[in-house]
């Protein structure tokens, strides 16, 4: 069993033990998120310093009562399309801007009560294929409406396209294109889809959008943007105390179906997207320590409600820069602090080095994060765990695109459940399945009847979690009709998380089961 005195200490010792490791990953955090927090605020329809300003809090503030000690808390590029959806609906420019900006305040304060009843684990209840659509369908998204600013067109081109509608004006897109503008903006996208691939080491820790920057920005200067480009070529920021003020309006209520829907979408999406990086950076804490989901939730929801009344970008726990922060040896969340405090040094003295940054070299950053959330091996590996969650993945990415972010999650739900009701699980199993935990021999036996499946793992995972450490534990699927894949692999989890505190679990009664693929996660369902 692992011992857990060999953790960093946390607070201020914890700054005094991991100053120099934290302070430098931080910096290298810092050179990432700085470039990716002025794409995000300006893709999504916000000016690009609020960008910045979500940066700093989610750094400076949030990190003091996180419940995660090594995620990077900031702007997301996959929120862009809930954001921009909002100041457009609510009107577009900075009416739509400061509408919006009520609506995240309500969902930040919803994110705070979401973590204090514990909803946490409501994740559980979203099955994975609709929350891989979801990833999928954002990152289309980003590319649609990056194309264009790669591109540098005239926004006039792009003006109310959805996002089907923006792939199909690429020709057009093409034959508008400003030569200089777009040859940096390639060169730029070459750079970030190629650097992954560097084998050199020392080269290998140099941030790719850092290496973009340094080289957009002498381009840009040689060019002579300044004066030979349209205004829509390079960065504005302005100044950031002249920004910072009371910028959220409660008007918004008055268009109360737009207004709700909102609300949800910030909430929904900005905690599953936070929860899920909680989830995948505790497995790559070399520490191997576990967060509190629900004390990070009324964290980010106190953060967000902060931000969104100055006029910033919601936050998430970012997974880019929090897989980065743990690469380069973070030990604590100092780390996330210090990452938001050289930001903050930077505004304050180096801002004008911002406005000499190309759009384009911003478009080249999201586009490769769009291409990372819906790469092919996303959609091959959902289909390797089945044809059926292809298919949810598949119907959630549809009805995003062509309607919306909330109506896709919805129909990639009711997907996994029509399958499940077609894979025979019976109508009386929907939202409870009977769970029966004994304890004998020093052993528990978990017995699960009828059918294991997303809608009704919650229940599962109450009575998983309340048994005790360090205990052998025996979880029997004989008598269940099916198990799904989200099922499949939250039990894969539960093992990984209880023998990873020092127990043992064995997983069993699935031999009169047919697997419908060949992965290990694969539903399984009961031959008859």
């Amino acid at each position: 069993m692992k011992n857990h005195n060999s953790d960093p200490q946390d607070g201020f010792a914890g700054l005094k033990e991991n100053f120099i490791q934290d302070a430098s990953s931080g910096f290298i955090v810092f050179l990432l998120a700085l470039p990716l927090s002025l794409g995000i605020a300006k893709a999504s329809e916000f000016p690009p310093i609020m960008g910045l300003i979500t940066a700093i809090v989610g750094g400076m503030v949030v990190s003091m009562f996180a419940g995660s000690r090594l995620t990077i808390k900031g702007p997301a590029a996959g929120l862009i399309v809930v954001v921009a959806g909002a100041v457009n609906e609510f009107g577009g420019g900075d009416t739509g801007w400061h509408l919006a900006l009520g609506a995240m305040v309500v969902a930040g304060l919803l994110q705070i009560l979401f973590g204090v009843f514990k909803l946490g684990k409501l994740m559980d209840f979203f099955p994975l294929s609709a929350i891989h659509g979801m990833l999928a369908s954002i990152g289309l998204i980003i590319i649609g409406k990056q194309i264009p600013v790669l591109l540098d067109v005239n926004p006039a081109l792009t003006k109310g396209k959805e996002p089907l509608q923006l792939f199909a004006s690429i020709p057009e897109f093409i034959a508008n294109l400003d030569p200089k503008a777009t040859l940096i903006g390639g060169i730029s996208l070459v750079i970030m889809l190629s650097w992954p691939f560097i084998k050199h080491n020392k080269l290998k820790i140099i941030p790719a959008p850092l290496v973009v920057l340094l080289l957009a920005i002498p381009a840009e200067l040689i060019l002579n943007f300044q004066t030979s480009q349209p205004k829509q070529a390079l960065v504005q920021i302005g100044n950031l105390f002249d920004s910072i003020q009371i910028n959220a309006s409660f008007d918004g209520f008055a268009q109360t179906g737009t207004f709700i829907k909102f609300v949800i979408m910030f909430a929904l999406v900005g905690s599953l997207e936070s929860l899920l990086t909680v989830k995948a950076m505790d497995m790559l804490d070399p520490f191997k320590r576990k967060s509190n989901a629900n004390q990070d939730l009324i964290a980010t929801g106190i953060g967000n409600t902060l931000v969104a009344f100055l006029g910033g970008l919601p936050m998430i726990s970012e997974v880019a820069r929090s897989s980065a922060n743990i690469a380069n040896g973070a030990k604590t969340r100092w780390a996330n602090f210090f990452h938001g405090f050289f930001i903050l040094i930077f505004v304050l003295l180096a801002s004008d080095l911002i406005e000499f940054i190309p759009n384009t070299a911003l478009a080249a950053m999201l586009i490769t994060v769009g291409i990372k959330l819906t790469h092919p091996k996303e959609f091959i590996n959902t289909f390797e765990k089945g044809i059926e969650q292809l298919l949810i993945l598949l119907v959630t990415i549809l009805f995003t695109l062509s309607v919306d972010l909330l109506v896709g999650i919805g129909a990639g739900i009711l997907t996994e459940i029509l399958v499940n009701l077609f894979n025979g699980k019976p109508i009386s199993a929907l939202f409870k399945a009977p769970t029966e935990v004994s304890f004998t021999n020093d052993a528990y036996l978990v017995e699960i009847s009828d059918a294991a499946v997303f809608t009704n793992f919650l229940g599962i995972k109450r009575k998983l979690e309340a048994i005790p450490a360090n205990f052998q534990v025996t979880i029997d699927l004989s008598k269940t009709n099916l198990v799904d894949h989200s099922v499949m692999e939250n039990l894969e989890h539960f093992k990984h998380d209880y023998e990873r505190q020092g127990g043992k679990v064995h997983i069993i009664g699935l031999d009169s089961h047919q697997p419908v693929s060949n992965h290990k996660a694969a539903a399984h369902k009961k031959v008859k």
